[in-house]
């Protein structure tokens, strides 16, 4: 069950979201219960951010 990302970070940019990716996994390469957490909540945030450029965009 994935965690929908809080409102307030659907204001950050991609490439903020896209670092926060790159540092999970940068620390191990493998991820705790913790890390997948906050991978999934990471790519929910990932994909509202895609969606709301491309509504932006259009």
């Amino acid at each position: 069950m994935s965690t929908p990302p809080a409102p307030a970070a659907a204001a950050r940019s991609l490439p903020e979201v896209n670092a926060d990716i790159r540092a999970l996994w940068v620390r191990g390469g493998r991820l705790t219960v913790e890390g997948r957490r906050e991978y999934e909540r990471l790519l929910a945030e990932w994909a509202a951010v895609v969606q709301r450029d491309a509504v932006d965009a259009a």
